[in-house]
């Protein structure tokens, strides 16, 4: 059997976006992908359909598998013929024991791979405003592996040099050590009144930042219940994090926010979330396909064929535009058959998907929702009048009665429809459980519905009481009404039915 390739790479100190390109392909390529804990499992979504996922990290307390044994499993795997990639927090080359991987690797005649990535000595100091370098301080660091002392019977670290130099000194991995360092740090010659900071979780939504000096530093720690993982900073450069401090003053820093909308349409919400310092968990509940039923199809397509013959098409959402289009060129539909339709767009993300395709559309109405459309093109409305609604297959059916009761001929196709998705659930179910979920937000009823319904497929008893503890967050009153049928509370409604307005209202939560 021909042999597979190993990618070793670095994933970067926690943030997601901040892994190489060239890691991203090595994650996109692989059939199998071996992670630990300090890898963004958020990285884990660019896996191609199918390709497996083990998981091999060390908790402080608890090795899930031994170093050798992720060496051998690497050779296992890439025997089988598959390509693999061992993704590692930080830089594998730095305290990585990427060096380990490889040798066995290389002894195995097996080709592979070192892509190497942010490491986090020099990344969590950056976000919590710290440059490790600054003329006026320093112009040079050293980085020490926290895990030198105490385990081991030597120490390859020359405590005198180091505390002498004029450097920053960064320790990784060292907080159960801190009080070995600060005492070594000293009796070496290092002033006491040193600046430290540690820094946990640094990049991500958890971090936490604690300063203080050589000599109180210990009892701080004690004092927060301060734990690894984290980043210890030695040095002048501390001092600048007062003035320099920037990630955890973005204005949803520290919230986890739930995106329950499907993920074609998720992205907007999902950036916009991660560019005010939230993270954004996508658990797309809602997955849209073609119509299953033979009837809905044939309604569908008979309808696309006879587009001259409308006077109005109505389109509810950028899914039914991209679905309607799809359909069309399936079939070898000229788009000029629209040409004596007026068209219509619940919202202005869906007119800006028309407009994409060259269409202007002549009805967008002030509120983004069924009756505001009617009291909107009602005065132009002449009876006899041919309508086509491109709805998704759950929608609501009061407007095409509505329709009918002013004399038009109405006609409803379902140009999509939605289906439960439960993808990702398990880790989702796991945040919520932990309390790690902060905030959950619905763009429609059916996101609403579906997340309930998820819940309970994955083994959720009590869906409701596990989203208890969450503040919930809607798009328009109809989504309001779904969730408090539900049972849920809803903390706050968007005051416009667009992604803008709700992330507007997360912030004004914050706050």
């Amino acid at each position: 059997m021909r042999k597979g390739v190993v990618y070793l790479v670095g994933a970067g100190p926690g943030d997601p976006k901040l892994i190489t390109l060239r890691g991203l392909e090595a994650i996109q390529r692989a059939d199998v992908v071996v992670y630990d804990r300090l890898a963004s499992p958020r990285l884990l979504k660019h896996m191609k359909p199918g390709a497996e996922k083990i998981f091999v990290g060390k908790l402080p307390d608890k090795h899930m598998m031994k170093q050798e044994e992720i060496n051998q499993l690497l050779v296992d795997l890439a025997l089988q013929g598959k390509t693999v990639t061992r993704l590692k927090g930080g830089d594998p080359s730095v305290f990585g024991r990427v060096g380990e991987e490889a040798e066995l690797l290389a002894e195995n005649d097996i080709a592979f791979e070192i892509v190497p990535g942010i490491t986090s000595s020099i990344a969590v100091p950056a976000y919590a405003g710290i440059p490790v370098t600054h003329r006026d301080f320093t112009s040079s660091f050293s980085i020490v592996t926290g895990h030198e002392y105490k385990n081991k019977t030597y120490s390859n670290v020359n405590w005198t040099n180091l505390a002498q130099a004029s450097g920053t000194l960064i320790f990784l991995m060292g907080v159960a050590n801190l009080e070995t360092i600060c005492e070594s740090l000293i009796d070496g010659g290092k002033s006491p009144d040193t600046p430290v900071a540690l820094i946990r979780w640094g990049t991500w939504m958890e971090q936490e930042t604690l300063t203080g000096t050589l000599t109180d530093i210990v009892q701080k720690v004690r004092e927060a219940g301060f734990q690894s993982p984290a980043v210890t900073i030695v040095g002048k450069v501390v001092q600048l994090r007062e003035k320099l401090a920037w990630f955890e003053k973005k204005k949803l820093f520290g919230r986890r926010i739930l995106v329950t909308r499907a993920r074609s349409q998720a992205s907007d919400l999902v950036n916009q979330i991660d560019e005010l310092g939230g993270e954004a968990v996508e658990f797309p509940v809602i997955r849209t396909q073609p119509p299953t039923p033979v009837e809905a199809q044939q309604k569908r397509d008979e309808a696309l064929r006879r587009l001259d013959t409308f006077d109005w098409i109505v389109f509810t959402s950028v899914n039914g535009v991209d679905a309607f289009f799809d359909r069309m060129k399936e079939l070898r539909l000229d788009i000029r058959l629209m040409g004596k339709a007026r068209l219509v767009a619940v919202g202005p993300k869906t007119a800006e998907a028309l407009e994409r395709r060259g269409l202007l559309v002549d009805v967008i109405p002030p509120v983004f929702q069924g009756d505001a459309l009617l009291e909107t093109i009602a005065p132009e409305l002449e009876a006899g009048q041919r309508v086509l609604l491109a709805t998704a297959d759950i929608a609501r059916t009061d407007m095409p009665v509505k329709l009918r009761e002013l004399g038009l001929d109405v006609t409803k196709i379902d140009i999509y429809e939605n289906v439960l998705d439960t993808e990702g659930g398990e880790h989702v179910v796991e945040l919520l459980q932990q309390g790690a979920i902060h905030t959950v937000t619905f763009t429609s009823s059916s996101t609403v519905t579906n997340l309930i319904l998820a819940l309970e497929k994955l083994g959720v008893e009590k869906p409701l009481e596990l989203l208890a503890p969450c503040r919930i967050a809607c798009i328009g009153p109809m989504t309001v009404k779904t969730a408090e049928k539900a049972g849920l509370q809803v903390h706050h409604l968007a005051k416009e039915a667009t992604v803008d307005a709700l992330v507007r209202s997360l912030i004004e939560e914050q706050a």
